[in-house]
């Protein structure tokens, strides 16, 4: 047996033994000969070593797989009429095939942010994930309403074991600046879904495919992206990675005394039920930021759910639009998605660059800038759409207004992920797991809430409103960037950095 799988120097020990920033549900590391850990800061072993061909490559993937689950939950809302005609129900019951899959996002987290952080990244995505794709059959195949109900809300149960991990899953491999970087390409991926979606799904529908195929086309997607990423994903997970080669050094060298600290401290049902279950809920409750951050984040996607109804009235019903041509809208704000994505990039690749290089270290509101911005994009967007609504003007104006709100969309959900992960380090799949709840649960109740908003108050008022509601919120990242680091030093589950 190697003395360094055992033992490292001091000058060492801040790569080879997990920090509590690594270690979130274990105790600092005692002095112990008998403790694995990395060989030193270059083990191959250790997650942040990974080749950087493969760290983006992971990125991609976990990007794509995430890609499908946000398509899903959208491209069913062009089926919602054809569909409510063929099972003999209202539209509004029909409407729900898609409320119930962003609620069912709800629901998964409770269960695979904790369980990430006992058994590892790999084992719950995957789980969850084989879930999701198999869950397609039964609503391609349905013959009543009630089954691609009962199958959408089971579907996005499963689907929300990607939007509840692959953040911490990209934080165990990427040092601050290209962090940054990657959660633009997981983030660009969650928001573009959405409207790909609802403009594949109007396609499909019209076309002498059906609006079966719509699921059809989800589950091969997930076949093919997820096969990909079961390949190509390791376990990044620390203490997983150190309990693993705990196991290997006890068969190759015969000395039973070897384990990880993980092993110390074993964890039965209850205790995973009592303790880690309710993590995420205990962080909402505790963590003005989290909470504050989970709102806004939960408006700005339920805002993005809102325009797949508001987009279908305005084209469709008032300008006569065809559904095919309705449904072309949705481009500009995948453009302002990609432009917001690419800010964010030349952001993190240069001003954070600088700071991480002057200061050694990246501070968690160093993320906040471009969410100010797009703070004020939002709103412009919103009143831009709501106020060139009216038939009478030509319709290019309000085209073009999702071009605002992709940008003020895409940086407000970018940078506050950014900003919770840096704050709650490998605590952030807790974190991650109480913002996928709430978020789910306003954003699924928006599609549902939107028909009678603008059934009554019309596309100019109604957006009006919408577009007040996000002027209320940007405050909220201007007042964390002032004083995000005094409310960080009261917080029980960010890690202290002296």
């Amino acid at each position: 047996m190697d003395e360094h799988d055992v033992q490292v120097p001091a000058d060492l020990q801040y790569r080879a033994v997990p920090s509590t920033e690594r270690q979130p549900l274990l105790n600092d590391h005692p002095k112990d000969p008998y403790i694995v850990v990395f060989s030193g800061p270059n083990d191959p072993l250790d997650p942040m070593n990974m080749e950087p061909w493969r760290k983006w490559l992971c990125a991609f993937v976990l990007g794509f797989m995430t890609f499908t689950v946000t398509f899903s939950s959208s491209v069913f809302s062009a089926a919602v009429n054809v569909t409510a005609e063929e099972f003999g129900v209202s539209v509004e019951t029909m409407a729900l095939a898609t409320s119930l899959f962003i609620i069912g996002l709800a629901a998964g987290p409770v269960l695979m942010g904790p369980s990430s952080e006992l058994f590892g990244r790999k084992a719950p995505l995957f789980i969850a994930y084989v879930t999701f794709v198999l869950s397609q059959i039964p609503v391609g195949l349905a013959q009543s309403a009630y089954t691609v109900l009962i199958f959408r809300l089971v579907g996005g149960v499963a689907a929300s074991g990607s939007s509840a991990i692959v953040g911490g899953y990209l934080a165990d491999f990427f040092a601050p600046v290209q962090l940054g970087v990657a959660i633009a390409i997981y983030s660009a991926t969650t928001l573009i879904g959405p409207s790909v979606g609802g403009i594949v799904g109007g396609i499909v529908v019209q076309s002498s495919l059906g609006w079966r195929w719509i699921v059809w086309l989800t589950m091969i997607q997930g076949f093919i992206f997820g096969s990909i990423g079961f390949l190509m994903l390791p376990e990044t997970y620390v203490p997983v990675v150190l309990t693993r080669k705990a196991k290997r050094l006890r068969l190759t060298t015969g000395e039973w005394a070897l384990h990880s600290k993980s092993e110390e401290e074993p964890v039965d049902v209850m205790k995973f039920v009592v303790i880690y279950l309710s993590r995420p809920f205990l962080m909402l409750c505790l963590e003005p930021i989290l909470l504050f951050m989970t709102l806004y984040i939960s408006f700005t996607l339920g805002t993005i759910y809102l325009l797949f109804v508001a987009y279908p009235i305005s084209f469709e019903q008032e300008r006569h639009f065809g559904h095919i041509s309705a449904s072309l809208p949705f481009i500009p704000i995948i453009v302002g998605i990609i432009i917001g994505s690419v800010y964010v990039v030349y952001y993190s690749m240069t001003t954070l660059k600088v700071k991480l290089a002057k200061n050694g270290r990246v501070e968690p509101e160093d993320r906040l800038p471009p969410m100010i911005v797009g703070a004020f994009f939002l709103p412009i967007g919103l009143f831009w759409f709501a106020w060139t609504s009216a038939p009478t003007i030509n319709p290019w104006p309000q085209i073009l207004s999702g071009i605002p709100t992709g940008i003020g969309t895409q940086l407000i959900m970018l940078q506050s992920l950014a900003y919770i992960i840096d704050i709650y380090k490998s605590n952030a799949n807790s974190a991650i797991a109480g913002t996928v709840i709430v978020r789910s649960f306003i954003a699924g109740s928006f599609p549902v809430l939107a028909i009678p908003l603008y059934s009554r108050l019309g596309i100019s008022w109604a957006s009006s409103i919408v577009g007040l509601m996000a002027l209320a919120f940007a405050p909220v990242p201007i007042l964390f960037y002032l004083y995000g680091s005094k409310v960080r030093q009261l917080s029980r589950y960010s890690p202290k950095i002296s």
